[in-house]
């Protein structure tokens, strides 16, 4: 079986010079981080890598793009994130370490670095993987949602591009920028609940949505005040028939279109699809969790790993 080959560790090794050098006697938080280097610019957000000099590590740093740095709603979404990711301590998500202002007071927060590749570009390559090693990727993340949700968590953002695996085979659920927590009065909602952020913008037209519009589930896209876990399950139904088949459940290029047709259409069945032979009991778990009512999907993250941890290779 292949593996997922990339280096081991991109750090150099420890030194007892590093790890016994003394903390300054007085702490200067504004200086504990320093040899910044950009890894990826979001819509809204900067993600560096840098080092922290007071636990000689180099992790990652998020804040906000210059132009956002005074939006009260942007900062208010950055605080949340990091405040869930930091709650979510699980072994399929990120850990989180420090939330704080720097010199010029602008929030950041800081997690661990971790160097993989993500779900694209594993799938840009599908044909080197055995199918087992994409399951259990899935599997993973399957996990994590089900943590997530036991914790009042909704993703709302699943997609190739925020599930990364790590050179020891770890798969880390990234980005919960766009999660929905409930206020602890359920009938009220978020107030970002009704603003809106930039759908795919490699999608030709406007979507102005939450998340990316070609694993979004239909109540995601008709923003229903009512959407539940139900909306991740149908995400990840999404992921898991591009998994499986090359493509999404339905392509278009004009953002319309493409909503009409997660509204209404049925996705062909991936058997009809794929070049290679798909296990029925996937083909039909890939079909339930794109159902248009989410009552006709899995009931929870759990049932769906339940299915990929079986003997599908039998069926």
């Amino acid at each position: 079986m292949p593996e997922f080959q990339q280096q081991k560790n991109a750090e150099s090794p420890l030194y007892a010079e590093e790890m016994d050098a003394p903390l300054p006697e007085t702490l200067n938080p504004n200086t504990r981080y320093a040899y910044f280097s950009t890894i990826a610019k979001g819509g809204k957000s900067l993600i560096k890598s840098c080092r922290d000099l007071h636990l000689r590590r180099t992790i990652c740093y998020k804040t906000l793009r210059p132009e956002f740095v005074n939006d009260p709603i942007e900062n208010r979404r950055l605080v949340r994130e990091a405040r869930i990711s930091a709650a979510l301590q699980h072994p399929n998500t990120l850990p989180t370490y420090e939330l704080g202002r720097d010199n010029r007071g602008n929030y950041y927060f800081t997690m661990k670095l971790v160097h993989g590749y993500t779900l694209r570009e594993i799938l840009n390559f599908r044909e080197r993987y055995d199918l087992t090693q994409l399951m259990d990727v899935l599997e993973q993340v399957g996990q994590a949602l089900g943590y997530a949700h036991s914790m009042g968590v909704l993703h709302r953002d699943i997609k190739p591009d925020n599930i990364l695996v790590g050179p020891y085979g770890e798969v880390l659920l990234m980005d919960w920028g766009l999660a929905k927590v409930w206020h602890k009065a359920d009938s009220k909602q978020s107030d970002e609940d009704h603003e809106e952020a930039e759908g795919d913008p490699g999608m030709t037209g406007e979507a102005k949505l939450q998340g990316t519009v070609m694993y979004m589930s239909p109540e995601q896209i008709n923003r229903d005040p009512g959407i539940s876990f139900g909306s991740d399950i149908y995400s990840l139904g999404a992921l898991l028939y591009e998994t499986l088949t090359g493509t999404t459940p339905f392509q278009g290029d004009l953002v319309y279109k493409l909503l009409d047709q997660i509204r209404g259409d049925v996705p062909p069945d991936p058997r009809t699809v794929s070049k290679y032979p798909i296990p029925g009991a996937l083909a039909e778990l890939t079909m339930q969790c794109l159902e248009k009512e989410p009552s006709a999907r899995p009931e929870s993250a759990d049932q769906l790993i339940r299915v990929l941890k079986s003997d599908w290779l039998n069926d």
